[in-house]
């Protein structure tokens, strides 16, 4: 929790400040109350006294509660904005940290978590710093300045008001051991109700298709049953804190009026009066040293919650970033758009075996350079080495004669064009999921146009009502998975980028459309390096050079035919998808 307190501004430090001299002038105030009320209460019991004297202590009483109003209205306004730029700053920490882990580091948190510990758990922080510090300001103090009033004036109420604290705090200490664990429990299953309803709702086609939806709401009620449990016992253990406040409350004023009787009865006539007064003023210093111990209570109620959030948070911030940043961002090398793989290895970090193995290839400025392989055999692991969504085990990669490593990860994006296995669409237009994104060159209209083209999107573009200004949906929910992946290859395009990377991107294209693009996409590309994973034989078989994967191993590198020939891997491929003849007239 105090190392998520760093993420205070300075400014923050000194509204603090300003709020725990008001909570002081507020504990101040409410402590001076008593004496007022035990100055009128002598003034009532005694002979002579002005109604005049009555109503100024009665107007100071006034006075000391309205100031003390305003304090606390002003120290909440102060410790609202400062709890509000507190989760604001670790909000905005937390979402860069999770940009900048690898692939590899994001699995080791799910999506649901990485939402409720962006959201539930920051808010759990920021309940505490709103509500907490000031009652763990607030209490001390008011215990502290309230037991220094009473501490001389009587053994038997102090005794009580002892009494009454111990059996409070062993309330509290049962509570805290019973509900404790289960905070962590409460927060996991948060988790896992955010886990459910995002696999719901992204895959609600499935679901209907398959008829599963009593399936999902079966699992939804499961875990949802078992929150509902976990916080309904936390809540019940919790409800029993009220009655045995007022419980005990009650019966130290009773106790403390009772003690009081017996000493006026055998006090002299003169001490009656004192005694009286005394026994008002202990009675309401003793409920303000009792409140105090039960902010000290609340705090200790919010705090654990509020502790877990914090170390839930500090997993993500802690974790250590394995791909590092280089410096260079600009090469040096005469080299453009080649790339290299020497002798290149890789492992996720918790497998004992590699994925790769020994990988050595070259990749000439202009060059289309395809994988394939059976499924599992490592193609698009391979491919996602060269932006670096992973790092290599062992050996190196070189681009543009230049280890990825020693890149700006900036630098080395603005040189590629990705599109992935997956279409990403984002929640915009046509035209700004194709601009998305910055690698300091400007997108025309013009540029757009021609990504659209080359990519086989404008025939169903032209046909938007608002074209290019058509919206698309999160995801990409309101087209087709083909129409998903030209716009996500015009996106690639439109960087005009040294290298593209195709991770089996044109697997939702029928084949016409299919060579269409790729005969298109070799015309516009010629002077840029090209990297395709695919499936499909057709789609590969024109390339410079064909690198064929099994079981993380290159069995075949070489043309088409060569391998044909040569490589028993991409013989069997090719024959499970087309026949003889096709293959000797392709």
């Amino acid at each position: 929790m105090l190392k998520l307190f760093k993420n205070l501004q300075k400014k923050d430090y000194l509204w603090g400040l300003i709020a725990f001299g008001l909570i002081a002038a507020q504990v101040w105030l409410e402590l001076k109350m008593p004496d007022y009320m035990s100055e009128i209460t002598q003034l009532v019991q005694t002979e002579g006294s002005k109604m005049q004297d009555i109503l100024i202590n009665g107007g100071y009483m006034l006075l000391c509660a309205l100031a003390s109003l305003i304090c606390a209205i002003i120290t909440g306004y102060i410790v609202a904005n400062i709890s509000a730029r507190f989760s604001k700053n670790v909000r905005k920490k937390l979402f860069n940290k999770v940009m900048a882990l690898s692939s590899a580091e994001v699995k080791d948190f799910s999506p649901s978590s990485l939402i409720t510990r962006t959201t539930n758990d920051i808010t759990q922080i920021q309940m505490f710093i709103a509500m907490g510090l000031q009652m763990l300001i607030k209490a001390p103090l008011t215990a502290i300045w309230a037991v220094t009033k009473i501490l001389n004036k009587n053994w038997q109420w102090s005794a009580l008001t002892a009494l009454a604290v111990v059996i409070l705090l062993s309330t509290v200490a049962t509570i805290l051991v019973i509900v404790l664990p289960r905070f962590k429990i409460v927060q996991k299953l948060i988790d896992k109700i955010n886990n459910v309803t995002r696999e719901n709702l992204t895959g609600i086609r499935v679901i209907r298709a398959f008829n599963a939806e009593e399936f999902q709401e079966n699992k939804f009620a499961q875990v949802n049953d078992d929150l509902t449990k976990t916080q309904t016992f936390n809540q019940k253990t919790f409800a029993v804190m009220q009655p045995v406040m007022y419980l005990v409350m009650y019966f130290l004023t009773l106790a403390i009026y009772i003690v009081g009787i017996s000493l006026i009865k055998n006090s002299a006539l003169a001490g009656k009066i004192a005694i009286f007064g005394d026994m008002v003023v202990f009675s309401s210093y003793s409920m303000q040293v009792i409140m105090s111990f039960l902010m000290l209570a609340m705090i200790f109620m919010i705090l654990p919650r509020a502790n877990v959030s914090a170390n839930r948070i500090n997993e993500v911030l802690d974790r250590e970033v394995t791909v590092k940043n280089g410096h260079l961002k600009e090469s040096s090398s005469s080299e453009v758009g080649t790339i290299e793989f020497r002798n290149v290895y890789f492992k996720y970090p918790d497998a004992e075996e590699y994925l790769l193995e020994d990988i050595s290839f070259k990749v000439k400025q202009g060059e289309t350079v395809a994988f394939i392989g059976s499924t599992g055999s490592g193609k698009s692991t391979l491919i996602n080495l060269v932006p670096r969504f992973y790092d290599v085990s062992k050996g190196e990669i070189l681009v543009d004669g230049v280890n990825v490593k020693d890149y700006d990860l900036a630098y080395l994006y603005n040189k590629l064009g990705y599109v992935p296995q997956k279409a990403v669409m984002f929640n915009d237009t046509v035209e700004g999921n194709i601009t998305f994104g910055e690698n300091g060159k400007h997108k025309t209209k013009a540029l757009v146009a021609k990504a659209l083209e080359v990519s086989q999107a404008q025939e169903f573009v032209s046909k938007l009502p608002q074209k290019e200004k058509a919206h698309i949906a999160q995801g990409g929910t309101n087209i087709s998975g083909g129409q998903k992946q030209r716009l996500s290859i015009a996106r690639a395009i439109a960087r005009e980028p040294e290298i593209y990377i195709f991770d089996d991107s044109f697997s939702a294209l029928d084949y016409k459309t299919d060579a269409t693009l790729r005969h298109e996409l070799k015309k516009y590309t010629k002077t840029a390096t090209t990297l395709i994973v695919a499936q499909r034989i057709g789609t590969i078989m024109n390339a410079d050079k064909i690198i064929v994967l099994d079981k993380g191993k290159c069995v075949g590198i070489g043309k088409h035919q060569e391998l044909l020939k040569n490589c028993e891997v991409y013989q069997q491929i090719a024959l499970s998808q087309l026949s003889k003849e096709e293959l000797e007239n392709a």
